[in-house]
Formats: C-alpha cells, structure tokens, sequence
C-alpha cells in the first residue's frame, strides 16, 4: 500500500489510477487542488503547478474503507477463523 501525505496544500494529479468508490473500481486521473479532490476525470490537463504521480497498478480506496483484517487464528477462534473473517473481509 503507498500512502501520500497531503502537506503543505500542494496540487497533485494522480494519472490512471484504480479508483474504488460506490460499488465499482475504474480507471481515471485525479486532481487535488488546495487539499481537495478537484475533479475526477479522464486525461486531466492542467495549466498551474502540480505533482504527478503515476497511478498505474495503484488503487485510491476512500478513508472510511479499512483495507485490512485481523483473523482470530490462532487464539478466539470460538469467536471467528479464517473463514468467517475472510467472508467478513469481502462483505
């Protein structure tokens, strides 16, 4: 997983990269203007200063999706196991 600190309220544009975001992954550029997502489309140009960063084989996931799991083995698994975690995980 890479994570980008937002500082400084720099510009950023991230170019092709995963989006997930109701349901469904595609594929687009991002732009953060000032610390806030700008625009979301394809083939962003832009005409003021901005980081780029290739998105490719990345995935932008929103901040209230944890993208990890803990499983209860071994120990607690009267509570849980591998499988009732990784069918928790996918849900």
């Amino acid at each position: 997983m890479v994570t980008i600190p937002i500082q400084d309220m720099q510009n950023y544009l991230i170019k092709s990269i995963s989006i997930v975001n109701e349901g469904r992954i595609f594929t687009s550029d991002l732009l953060i203007k000032n610390g806030r997502i700008e625009k979301i489309a394809n083939n962003i140009s832009v005409t003021f200063p901005v980081l780029e960063i290739n998105g490719e084989n990345l995935h932008l996931l929103p901040g209230c999706i944890d993208d990890q799991v803990h499983f209860r083995e071994p120990g607690l698994t009267h509570k849980a196991n591998i499988f009732t975690e990784s069918r928790a995980a996918i849900a």
